[in-house]
């Protein structure tokens, strides 16, 4: 009976550890997605966004190849169909479309536009996955959306010292996550029958190889078209840009997400979605601090509205999220 007893209370505390780590993965990821948009803007000044991001997702499969190496996996080929439809979106289309929108506004804004992510993915349970919110769930989603539309417009009339925020920058971030939201959907339904690395591993290496056959297939057209097209920036990059695109690939991208799928199998995804705000609090505070930038009384009225609603929804939930998120 003793042996039993204590065989259940070490079972106890190693769960209590599990959800502990879990919990510390999560809040660690979303930390470092939370440098994600500072990193990028060093590297835009120095390239286009299509080199950049290409150079940063080069970074990632590296960091990732070994996992797909010690993680190896067989496919049917509607999961195949089913994992290149996710990496299609979740790599060249969302990147392309959130890093032209950060090209075109500020770390600071970009950031807190991200903070409609955890509300989205609420809606999105709402919506594909038969889930209900109760008025103040509902209450959230208006406040959030109102907090958008004040990050949106505060971004035409406050300046910066380089950069300006503007509406069309801000809007192409929310499309990226919208795009987002169908990685996410898609990557959900893989994570039923594969492991979270063999995922992650596959979309990141198989999105990276879109992105750069998008990136050739339109640098090969653009003299039909009397396209001016930019060679492909290496000598006279600087070491700092160098060094963020390394940071933006290995941690920002690749430890992260393999972080945040972990800790999203440890402990309730609907707790875990909070640590999500940690990304826009820290992104905006980068550019502010870092950058110099200058976030005008909408913007930081609209991005409180955000990441309120935010905790709300993911403090208050009890049903389960999509567990996979790539920044």
């Amino acid at each position: 009976m003793c042996d039993i007893i204590y065989g259940m209370r070490e079972h106890e505390l190693d769960g209590r550890r599990l959800r502990i780590l879990g919990y510390g993965a999560c809040a660690l990821a979303s930390s470092l997605w939370g440098t994600g948009f500072y990193f990028g803007r060093l590297a835009l000044n120095e390239m286009s966004v299509e080199h950049m991001v290409l150079y940063r997702f080069l970074f990632a499969s590296l960091g990732i190849l070994p996992v797909m190496l010690l993680s190896r996996a067989r496919l049917t080929a509607r999961e195949m169909r089913m994992l290149l439809i996710a990496a299609a979106f979740g790599i060249p289309i969302q990147f392309l479309l959130q890093f032209n929108g950060l090209a075109l506004t500020t770390v600071s804004h970009a950031a807190l536009m991200v903070g409609v992510m955890p509300v989205m993915l609420a809606g999105a349970a709402v919506l594909f996955a038969g889930e209900r919110l109760d008025w103040i769930g509902w209450l959230a989603l208006c406040a959030s959306t109102l907090g958008a539309s004040l990050v949106v417009l505060g971004g035409v009339r406050v300046s910066t010292g380089r950069e300006t925020p503007s509406m069309t920058g801000d809007l192409l971030v929310i499309a990226s996550l919208i795009t987002a939201l169908a990685w996410i959907l898609f990557s959900k339904k893989l994570l039923e029958t594969h492991s979270a690395p063999v995922v992650t591993a596959y979309t990141i290496l198989s999105g990276t190889v879109m992105l750069a056959g998008c990136i050739i297939t339109h640098a090969l057209l653009a003299p039909l078209f009397r396209q001016r097209v930019e060679p492909f920036p290496f000598a006279h990059i600087s070491t700092t840009a160098w060094l963020a695109l390394g940071a933006s690939g290995v941690l920002c991208t690749a430890t992260t997400t393999l972080l945040w799928n972990w800790g999203i199998h440890q402990v309730p995804a609907s707790r875990a979605g909070v640590f999500l705000n940690i990304e826009p609090a820290l992104g905006s505070i980068l550019g502010v601090e870092l950058l110099g930038e200058r976030l005008g009384p909408y913007a930081w009225l609209g991005g409180a509205l955000i990441v309120a609603a935010a905790v709300v929804l993911t403090t208050r939930s009890h049903e389960p999220s999509p567990a996979v998120i790539l920044e």
